[in-house]
């Protein structure tokens, strides 16, 4: 599950990189009056043919509310909907359908474990362990967590190449230690953690583990059970699949008795004012009220153009363009990259001597070229490495060495309009 870099490689012959490009309508059009250069996806990725088609079959051919109806157009939903469940299930090769939970996404997901495992149960003077390079997803839950029930939140530090210290965060590991929660692909640095050894070492203290999956899915295949972890969650849209649709696996043990986080229809099997509810067995009992049926069933779509392009083919095109990238930026003076772990991801956060990352993104836009500043929702990360912001490329399946080379015209551009 590595994504090593390397020096200015040919791109892999395994991925047909016109196939892929085809596939993505948007990419045909042009922005200011170029073509449109997409180097964006860590925020969200754009969407394959297969995906749209799927979406608006549903809501053209057969659109009706699941679970709940015998006639032919809500039979064929809820088909279509629990497949999707069991496409996710084998994606990430969890146990039993029973595992998978869909949600909002991953910051519902995290936000479903901290209320609905950890606080029934958290104790003042408890610890929650995550790291420093966290998105806030995987941490004002976590916060808000600690107020509600006077816990502790520690922080595992990162080193200056944007790297996790296994050994510290192994040190802060305490009898109260009660979940250890960490990325597994940092969105901000690109930091590919060593997920398998985290687990492995909270597992032989008893520790329960959480993994922020969104910047992964895309990008390496994922065996749940092979990391060890018990909770993983994921958003569709970072896999070129819908919005406000992902997933939460977790150990069936764990969710079982779990008690449910919202209350409303589906997640029930009895309700009386006399005696009470009754709650839905696994998954249901966490997905209470109508869910996003459409998003689902185009996550199956996403599904199917991950495997028919195949996850392999396309970690070495994303680690060859990280390469080719990196080796280009580091070459132009004054840049400087954010994140250097030997273990990366397809993403390149940058700051650029006398040159703000907002200015830089609005300059390179009027070349037709996407790119993110800011932030990006992970504070912390800015904060180690002492900058207000970065201006951040990341790739997808789609994206060429051509259209790195157009995006750092436009950026010398950009130096020399702020110089």
């Amino acid at each position: 599950m590595t994504m090593p870099i390397q020096s200015d490689p040919p791109l892999d012959a395994g991925l047909d990189l016109e196939a892929v490009r085809a596939e993505f309508p948007v990419l045909q059009r042009k922005v200011h009056g170029k073509p449109l250069v997409y180097l964006d996806s860590a925020a969200t990725a754009q969407r394959p043919n297969c995906v749209i088609e799927a979406v608006s079959d549903f809501y053209s051919r057969y659109n009706a509310n699941v679970h709940r109806g015998v006639h032919q157009l809500s039979v064929e939903a809820s088909d279509a909907f629990e497949r999707s469940r069991e496409r996710t299930r084998k994606w990430l090769n969890a146990a039993s359908e029973r595992e998978i939970v869909f949600t909002r996404g991953t910051t519902e997901a995290i936000n479903l474990v901290a209320q609905s495992y950890l606080r029934p149960t958290l104790k003042p003077g408890d610890e929650i362990l995550i790291t420093h390079m966290e998105h806030h997803s995987n941490i004002v839950p976590w916060q808000l967590l600690c107020e509600q029930t006077g816990a502790v939140l520690k922080v595992a530090p990162i080193d200056h190449r944007g790297e996790l210290r296994v050994d510290e965060l192994e040190a802060l590991i305490s009898e109260r230690t009660r979940l250890i929660g960490m990325v597994h692909v940092s969105n901000a640095l690109g930091t590919v953690n060593p997920v398998a050894e985290v687990c492995r070492i909270a597992r032989e203290r008893a520790v329960t583990t959480l993994v922020d999956g969104a910047q992964a899915m895309p990008h390496v295949a994922v065996d749940v059970q092979a990391l060890g972890c018990d909770f993983y969650c994921f958003s569709a849209h970072k896999m070129y699949g819908p919005t406000g649709i992902g997933a939460l696996y977790g150990r069936e043990a764990l969710l079982e008795a779990m008690p449910p986080w919202q209350g409303g229809g589906e997640m029930i099997q009895w309700v009386s004012f006399e005696e009470g509810t009754t709650f839905n067995e696994l998954p249901h009992k966490f997905e209470a009220g109508t869910p996003n049926i459409a998003g689902a069933i185009g996550m199956t779509a996403a599904f199917d153009f991950l495997e028919r392009t195949g996850i392999d083919a396309i970690a070495r095109h994303e680690a060859e363009l990280l390469a080719y990238a990196t080796t280009k930026m580091n070459a132009i003076d004054g840049l400087t990259i954010i994140g250097t772990a030997r273990n990366k991801g397809p993403v390149v956060s940058f700051t650029l001597e006398g040159a703000h990352p907002n200015d830089i993104g609005t300059i390179v836009d009027y070349h037709g070229v996407a790119v993110r500043t800011g932030h990006h929702c992970a504070m912390p990360v800015m904060q180690f490495f002492n900058v207000p912001a970065t201006a951040r490329i990341s790739f997808g399946a789609y994206n060429s060495t051509e259209e790195i080379d157009v995006f750092l015209d436009a950026l010398h551009k950009a130096r020399e309009m702020l110089a």
